[in-house]
């Protein structure tokens, strides 16, 4: 086997991919690193050598700004690790905030309260739920084949439903059953195309990332599905970008329908979700 000394290699990658304009270079080589050799990057300091064709081929690829999670096979969302690949949406760990706020609001309710993620893309969020609040009833909808897959793939062993439906229209036979509804759809608008990461752009599925002019079609959607879907009561939640957080908001400021509107901020400090409860 063609190896070197990791230390050295673990340089030269770093600088290769900070080079290549990637933010988190030295992390993607630790990772990338760890994929190597079979282990997690934590267990990096144990080793001394890597095969550098194999590594090399990998830092190549993550230097066009093919995404980590792809070289990977994996991401990692909360407490759960999920098969990600070309077709299916990365999760990002910004949205972890509001999936865990939603946790805590079911620890608040009975056993088998009812659950819906409209777009689950790979199942990041319903696979979340599902393992963080046993019991509960998940419904997992996703309109695009291909992320279907995965998530199909995601939850197989789990508890939660999967359901290959368009938002929009999906489970009209729960309407006025469901104690949450949970979304983080597309919120990008067309016109942004040049500012979006290469990552995103050019990788993450094109129905997963664009919502029309202002970025808030499907926010609307997802509104207009909660308000049909939700018990009295009962909670919405949707991502949305830092700068919708204003516009995001007044989606759901409609009297008679939503009460306590909220916006919150995503671990990094940016305006992320906002939250809602059905009148």
């Amino acid at each position: 086997m063609n190896t070197e000394p990791l230390r050295p290699a673990l340089a030269r990658a770093t600088e290769r991919l900070a080079a290549a304009g990637v933010e988190s270079a030295r992390h993607d080589a630790e990772e990338l690193a760890a994929h190597v050799l079979g282990v997690r990057r934590t267990e990096l300091v144990r080793h001394d050598r890597i095969d550098r064709v194999a590594f090399d081929e990998l830092i190549d690829r993550r230097a066009t700004r093919q995404p980590l999670q792809h070289l990977t096979g994996v991401a990692y969302f909360r407490r759960v690790s999920l098969a990600v690949g070309p077709g299916v949406f990365v999760p990002r760990p910004e949205t972890e905030v509001m999936v865990g706020q939603v946790i805590e609001f079911l620890r608040t309710l009975p056993a088998g309260a009812r659950v819906v993620d409209l777009g689950t893309g790979s199942g990041a969020i319903a696979l979340s739920v599902a393992t963080e609040v046993p019991g509960t009833e998940v419904h997992a909808v996703e309109v695009d084949p291909g992320a279907h897959d995965w998530a199909a793939r995601n939850l197989a062993s789990s508890t939660v439903t999967l359901h290959l439906a368009d938002a929009r229209t999906a489970l009209g036979e729960f309407a006025g059953t469901c104690d949450v509804v949970i979304s983080n759809p597309p919120y990008i608008p067309l016109d942004a195309w040049e500012s979006v990461a290469p990552e995103v752009r050019d990788h993450d599925p094109a129905t997963a990332l664009w919502s029309g002019r202002d970025g808030l079609e499907m926010v609307r959607v997802v509104a207009r599905r909660a308000a049909e879907l939700l018990r009295p009561g009962g909670l919405v939640a949707v991502e949305h970008a830092e700068v919708q957080a204003e516009s995001a908001l007044a989606v759901f400021r409609t009297p008679g329908t939503w009460h306590a509107v909220a916006d919150h901020r995503d671990f990094t400090g940016r305006g992320r979700f906002v939250t809602a409860l059905r009148c």
